[in-house]
């Protein structure tokens, strides 16, 4: 096999996971905006997922955060899926919403507000064995605004507590993916506010409990790419949550804010070894002022672009010149690999994947976004308040 073609069959393999929420209404902390034709049920949503699926071909799973997602019927909910061409991914918890939480879930002070907490995840993992879904996703706003308003090490002994009885009830083929946020909602302290803390949690509690990266995560000028080849080379990278920031917050399109950057990510994801399935990249973006599904289309188009480019590294001539202390040399080569327009070569890819070359425009002339804005009238739209 050629060189090129490697790449190519390396980028068929590509499976970029697509967050339910994404295509609700969604806003500011000071404004939800609705927009025409959004999914009023969590069927709906997959409904859009598979567009989103069927014209970039790499889409193939849906993220659901519980209770944004909540059914009756799981397993109902996954044959709908499957009957679309999709597949219901990683199940993502929500313990930030409730008033029992103001200070705190997992990590509360109060025990009964930490026993909700928990038996809250214990029925996420409950849902992951209707759906067949592997991962177990955790975010948790828990923090404190106010020196001495609690006890530091004392919370984290809370949340060492409720993350084992969860660890114990997943299956052998789950996981626990574990994500830290340095701040916001808490001001002072924030409990899993980086990646060395949520890595020393899951490497107490086993093989199981792996760390996601949301590239939105990180103060300005935190070098990812370093935590990325750090968490491969210990084999708890879990997975990605992808999107962008310019400031405080994370749910602009992946790559809007600094596609170098997401080049360097993946580079160093292909270069440690984890463009494997046992990595998710999963997307967890909000759009707020974009139309939904083209913007997940362009979020998927731009992982994939970056991950062409990584793949394009010439990894002989870059380890020539980092063995012979070439600097200007070894950074020509990342370069010469970032400024390759990759387009023509994905417009390949898609042909040969039996796709139409240009997934934007293929989907502009399906009709879909007409369609839903003429048929999805009444009814309450799917989305989260503020």
């Amino acid at each position: 096999m050629t060189e090129l073609a490697a790449v190519k069959a390396a980028l068929k393999t590509q499976a970029v996971e697509t967050p339910s929420w994404a295509y609700g209404n969604s806003g500011t902390r000071f404004k939800v905006f609705a927009q025409q034709g959004v999914p009023r049920s969590p069927q709906e949503k997959l409904d859009d997922a598979a567009r989103v699926h069927a014209f970039t071909g790499v889409a193939p799973t849906v993220a659901l955060h519980i209770p944004w997602d909540k059914v009756e019927d799981y397993a109902a909910l996954a044959k709908h899926a499957e009957d679309r061409g999709v597949r219901l991914g990683a199940i993502n918890s929500n313990t930030f919403q409730d008033d029992d939480y103001r200070l705190g879930s997992i990590c509360a002070p109060d025990a009964a507000v930490r026993r909700k907490a928990v038996d809250h995840l214990l029925e996420c993992v409950d849902i992951m064995d209707a759906t067949g879904s592997k991962d177990l996703k955790l975010w948790f706003a828990d923090g404190t605004n106010y020196p001495g308003q609690d006890d530091i090490r004392a919370r984290q002994d809370r949340l060492a507590e409720g993350l084992a009885e969860v660890y114990e009830r997943l299956g052998d083929d789950q996981r626990m993916l574990l994500e830290y946020k340095f701040f916001e909602p808490a001001f002072y302290t924030t409990d899993v506010p980086d990646w060395g803390t949520a890595y020393a949690h899951c490497l107490k509690l086993g093989p199981k409990a792996q760390v996601v990266v949301d590239t939105g995560h990180h103060a300005p000028g935190t070098n990812i790419e370093f935590i990325v080849a750090t968490l491969l080379r210990e084999g708890k990278l879990g997975g990605f949550d992808f999107n962008s920031r310019f400031y405080a917050d994370d749910d602009l399109m992946v790559g809007a804010a600094d596609p170098f950057q997401l080049f360097r990510i993946m580079y160093e994801v292909i270069r440690g070894g984890g463009f494997t399935p046992e990595v998710a990249f999963m997307l967890d973006q909000c759009h707020n002022i974009e139309a939904k599904i083209p913007a997940i289309i362009r979020s998927v188009m731009n992982v994939q672009e970056a991950t062409a480019k990584a793949l394009l590294v010439d990894r002989a001539a870059l380890g020539e010149a980092q063995a012979s202390g070439d600097v200007l040399e070894a950074n020509a080569v990342l370069m010469d690999a970032y400024n390759t327009d990759v387009r023509p070569l994905l417009r390949e890819v898609r042909e040969e994947m039996g796709l139409d070359p240009e997934p934007m425009a293929a989907y502009r002339r399906s009709g879909w976004a007409e369609r839903i804005v003429a048929e999805r009238v009444g009814g309450e739209q799917a989305g989260w308040g503020a």
